[in-house]
């Protein structure tokens, strides 16, 4: 039987979205859970000013903490990271609204070190409708536009939040693969967060990558869950779409306190409108086993559990993760 500790440990580990409010010993968990890259996308709501303070943030981060963390520009990067056993830092987005409406920001933003973008968050934007918007009326002329400028400067577009016309219209009008960074499938637990498995489909027959999510809300055993309940959720999307299109986006806000401040503006419509969800007071709990970032190790031990093999393991781990961000990010 494969040893999962060792599994572990050669596996490059990649987790497709955390929001955290980040830190030396976010950062340090990180190693020790030994995970190799994180896609941070904290962007919610923020303009183009906003943008740039947040990436100055980060440049602040990197600066201190040298020794142990660096900032992902390419794969090659992520070789580098995990061969000098740092934690490498994807800068990712998950709301286009720093572009405002200027297209031309778009690449600005792209040498700036910004790699995944996704093209709205919940609710209306210029480029299409999120998840919770009142009536998904798809992708706009604009946003197919920005679409085509994220696939000519080498982004990769992030639909875990978007509505599901307007998904469905990216990825068939995107040329590059699209990702569904973190969600879950709703035939598991119908909740409006979920996807459909047509989507999912829509997804991968493109050369996607879908990321599942540890929400408990989205999760079938709802804040009673385990990992061997995530874990459930990756088999059947591996039975859904195949194993080369599944890979993990946690999805962790550490360090955001629920209820508090962030959570709250996170639940706002773009920030201080009507409030969207009652996720910013709820109580939520990530699976028993993977509560936080150094708990990685787990998700393998149970993948390895139920006798999958090595291939598949490593795959969802990261493999899937970087064979996605190679074919996007060759553009630049």
């Amino acid at each position: 039987m494969t040893d999962a500790t060792a599994l572990h440990s050669d596996a490059i580990v990649i987790d497709g979205l955390q929001c955290c409010d980040f830190n030396r010993a976010l950062m340090e968990e990180a190693l020790r859970g030994g995970v190799t890259a994180i896609n941070h996308a904290a962007i919610l709501w923020e303009n183009f000013r906003d943008g740039i303070d947040r990436i100055i943030e980060w440049r602040g981060l990197f600066d201190a903490n040298a020794d142990i963390v660096m900032p992902v520009r390419s794969v090659a990067d992520i070789h580098a990271a995990r061969a000098a056993g740092k934690l490498g830092i994807i800068m990712g987005w998950q709301n286009t609204s720093p572009l405002e409406d200027r297209l031309d920001y778009l690449p600005v933003f792209k040498t700036l070190g910004i790699g995944i973008m996704q093209l709205t968050y919940n609710t209306q934007n210029l480029a299409g409708a999120g998840y919770l918007e009142e009536k998904d009326a798809g992708l706009t002329g604009f946003g197919k536009e920005m679409v085509a400028e994220m696939n000519r400067v080498g982004v990769l577009c992030d639909l875990s939040h978007v509505g599901e016309i307007t998904a469905a219209e990216t990825i068939d009008h995107s040329d590059h693969p699209c990702a569904i960074t973190h969600c879950l499938p709703k035939a598991l637990r119908d909740v409006p967060r979920n996807k459909s498995d047509a989507l999912f489909k829509r997804c991968a027959d493109k050369g996607g990558v879908i990321g599942v999510s540890l929400f408990a809300p989205g999760l079938a055993a709802g804040n009673e869950a385990t990992v061997k309940d995530v874990v459930d959720a990756m088999a059947y999307m591996i039975d859904l779409v195949g194993e080369d299109h599944v890979a993990i986006g946690t999805d962790f806000s550490l360090n955001r306190p629920r209820p508090g401040p962030w959570q709250e503006w996170a639940n706002r419509d773009k920030g201080s409108a009507r409030v969207l969800t009652g996720f910013a007071t709820a109580k939520i709990s990530k699976p028993e086993g993977i509560r936080r970032i150094d708990e990685f190790p787990n998700l393998t031990a149970e993948m390895v559990a139920r006798g999958w093999p090595a291939a598949r393991v490593k795959a969802v781990l990261g493999g899937n993760w970087l064979r996605l961000l190679d074919e996007v990010w060759q553009e630049a």
